[in-house]
Parts: C-alpha cells; sequence; structure tokens
C-alpha cells in the first residue's frame, strides 16, 4: 500500500505561498508533474500513490479525473498570478498508469497546461506507460497531442522476475512498445529496469539489457531493487518466501549495467539513468536534481516551487472532494532555509555527472571531499577543476561518499 506522507506546517486554504517563494519562483527553471493514481493491478514491490478498482470500492474514478486535474491547474494560476514565470520546459506525467487515461484525457491535461503557463517551443514531455497499456493506435494519439518522450516499465525480460514482481505484461512487450513509439514519431524514449529481484540470475540481466539495446531507445532507466514496509514483496520476505536482495549482487548487476551500457554508446548522466547523447537525458528529472520549481498535480503529488515545498492529500476522493469546495488539495509543506536548500544541492547535483562545485561545501564538507578523491570516490582531475565528480566506484558508494561531504 502507499506510504505516509511526512509531516508539515498547514497549507493555506486558497494554496497561496509566501512572497519570497513567489518572488523566487521560476528563476531555476519551471516544470509541471501531473500524478495519475489508477493502476490495473498492484505490483509486490509497489508502495507508490496508486489505486486499483478494488482498492477504490470497485470504481476507478477516472472519468472525472482530468477535470480535476485542470481545477488544481486553474488554482495553481491563481497561486502564481501575473509574474513573470517562464515557460513551462517540461511536463511529466507519472503513476500509477497514466496510460489508463483516454488519450483525448491525457491531451486535455497538456493544453490546460499550456493555456495556462505556455510550454516552450522545445519542451520535453514525458509520459509513464505499461507496456500492455499503449498500442499504435494510441501512441499516435499521444504523439499528435504534443507528447514527446515516453518512459515504458520495463524491469526484465526474463519470466520469473517478472512474476516475482507482479508485472502483468509478456516479456517482450516492453521492447515492442518502445519500437511502436518510435514509429509514430515519439523523440525520445525510456525502458526502465529493475535488477536485484529475488531469483535474478546473471544471464536474466544481461538478456534484458540486450533487449534494451536491441529496441533502439535512446535512454535507459537502471534500479536496484528497494523493498518497502508495507508492501506484498516485504510481507513475502518477512515470511521466508523470498530472499532479501543482496548488496553484492546488486553492485554487480550496476556494475554489467555500466559495462553493456556504455558499451553500446550511453552515457551515465545520473547515478541511476543512461542516456545515448545529451539531448536523450531526461530534462524533468534534471529539473528536480538541479533545484528547479514544480507544480504537481494530482493526489499525493508533490511540489517546489521558490524553497517551498509541499504535498497533496494521498486518496483520489479526498483531492476531488478538496477541489469541488474550492480548496487547495495541500495537505502540509515546509519552507526550505537556506541550509536546507544547501543541503538538498549537495544530495542531489553528487549523483549528476556534471557534478558538485566544490565551493558549495562548507568546510567539513570539502575535508570530506578530499578524502573521497584519495580513496578513488571522487575523479582527482574533476577535482582539481573544483568539482566532486563521482568515480564509478564512487557511483556505488554514492550514500557514503554524500555523508562525508555533509557531516
Amino acid at each position: 500500500m502507499p506510504g505516509e506522507l511526512p509531516a508539515g506546517e498547514p497549507v493555506p486554504v486558497d494554496g497561496a505561498l509566501p512572497d519570497a517563494a513567489l518572488a523566487r519562483a521560476g528563476q531555476r527553471g519551471f516544470g509541471v508533474y501531473v500524478h495519475v493514481p489508477f493502476c490495473a493491478s498492484r505490483c509486490g514491490y509497489c508502495d507508490f500513490n496508486t489505486y486499483t478498482a478494488t482498492e477504490l470500492g470497485g470504481t476507478t474514478d477516472r472519468d472525472g479525473y482530468a477535470d480535476q486535474v485542470l481545477a488544481e491547474l486553474a488554482l495553481a494560476a491563481r497561486v502564481l498570478g501575473d509574474r513573470p514565470l517562464a515557460r513551462v520546459d517540461t511536463v511529466f506525467v507519472g503513476g500509477g498508469t497514466p496510460t489508463l487515461l483516454p488519450p483525448d484525457d491525457l491531451a486535455r491535461i497538456l493544453d490546460g497546461i499550456d493555456r495556462t503557463w505556455g510550454l516552450a517551443g522545445d519542451a520535453e514531455v514525458t509520459t509513464e506507460a505499461n507496456p500492455e497499456s499503449v498500442n499504435p493506435e494510441s501512441l499516435t494519439q499521444l504523439r499528435a497531442a504534443g507528447y514527446t518522450r515516453l518512459s515504458l516499465g520495463m524491469q526484465s525480460v526474463a519470466p520469473g522476475v517478472l512474476a516475482i514482481l507482479d508485472r502483468r505484461h509478456r516479456p517482450g512487450r516492453a521492447t515492442d512498445a518502445a519500437r511502436e513509439a518510435r514509429d509514430v514519431g515519439f523523440d525520445h524514449v525510456n525502458l526502465d529496469l529493475i535488477y536485484g529481484t529475488p531469483g535474478e540470475r546473471a544471464e536474466d540481466f544481461a538478456a534484458s539489457l540486450q533487449a534494451v539495446l536491441d529496441a533502439g531507445v535512446d535512454h535507459v532507466s537502471a534500479y536496484a531493487l528497494i523493498v518497502e514496509d508495507g508492501t506484498r514483496m516485504a510481507a513475502r520476505m518477512r515470511r521466508g518466501e523470498l530472499a532479501y536482495p543482496d548488496d553484492d549482487v546488486a553492485a554487480d548487476r550496476y556494475l554489467a549495467a555500466e559495462a553493456a551500457l556504455s558499451d553500446a554508446g550511453f552515457s551515465w548522466y545520473e547515478v541511476s539513468n543512461w542516456a545515448r547523447t545529451p539531448a536523450s537525458a531526461c530534462r524533468h528529472n534534471l529539473l528536480y536534481w538541479t533545484g528547479g520549481d514544480w507544480w504537481g498535480l494530482g493526489p499525493g503529488a508533490h511540489s517546489h516551487v521558490g524553497g517551498v515545498r509541499w504535498w497533496n492529500v494521498k486518496h483520489p476522493s479526498s483531492y476531488a472532494a478538496r477541489l469541488g469546495a474550492g480548496q487547495s488539495p495541500g495537505q502540509a509543506r515546509e519552507v526550505l532555509s537556506a541550509e536546507e536548500r544547501r543541503t538538498e544541492d549537495v544530495l542531489l547535483r553528487l549523483r549528476l555527472a556534471s557534478g558538485l562545485p566544490l565551493a558549495t561545501l562548507d568546510e567539513a564538507g570539502r575535508a570530506g571531499a578530499a578524502r573521497a578523491r584519495d580513496t578513488g570516490l571522487l575523479d582527482a582531475s574533476a577535482y582539481d577543476a573544483g568539482q566532486a565528480v563521482l568515480t564509478l566506484r564512487g557511483r556505488l558508494l554514492a550514500d557514503a561518499v554524500v555523508r562525508d561531504l555533509l557531516p
């Protein structure tokens, strides 16, 4: 089931932001995230804010969902007012399974964003999809509506691994969908992989990597399996039905991914993400990692504007009720201090291949960076040029490096 939201101070009923936040809005770029909380079934490892029809009492609540998102968008326009924001550079529709909504609804949401703030001429517009939730017809409609990027949850091509993850698509469907997306004109296509699933063999992951390369995509994400409390997988592990993930196996899988993808011409630009060219990198995620602003629409969606972060109520019915009453769906928020913003900058930028300016660190952090350089966790030449950039070994130990830079 979905995890708990953090605590925070109340969000004003009208969603108003402090004047200082409004003054900083959009200075590092501005994007929009749209959360679609519906899934046909729940994967055993998932604790995202998603709901099946059964969990919603037999109804999906999908029919009026686009109108609810547009109502929150109208509230966002009132909050930000007429200040000169940059046009929206990136839109990311995630979930859940966004493509359970009709393409017309996804088109209406994108049109609403464009009418509200304006889309940049070269805006990146992404939707996530499960492989079985799209076909050439729906992909053609999405492309015509202005979507430029498709991110598909592939996870693996090994039937046994898919079964343990409770994925419903057949092993080859994700790569078929990727080819269909390219055929109808999507500029960029990503495939997501998960490694370290109990029972996964080295040859299973190698086959998944090869399938990704054969599909001709220009972006790959690969994440180690994380077992979250409250999920069906966590319960199975506690009962001894499945083994817990092995850190050494996960490291071996990561090294295999780096080797296969780099040999095929991909370059890492974030610890878990590889792109065929710089233009293939996900600009929306880069907005997050470089401290940009975004408005998150939908139940449980998080937003960040001018140093204020807030999150919406989680359940679709509560979200709809708030908007129906003309109120902000925001549940709580936090106003980040300058030191908190600096800490987040270190946490996020260090994960990027472009690295973190050493000048961002305090004296203790710079001493930690020197130790990380001396132990081979930070690139020595980049360090000499004033940047903290993880080596391959450093990527495997990124959390430990962060702890050394934020003592």
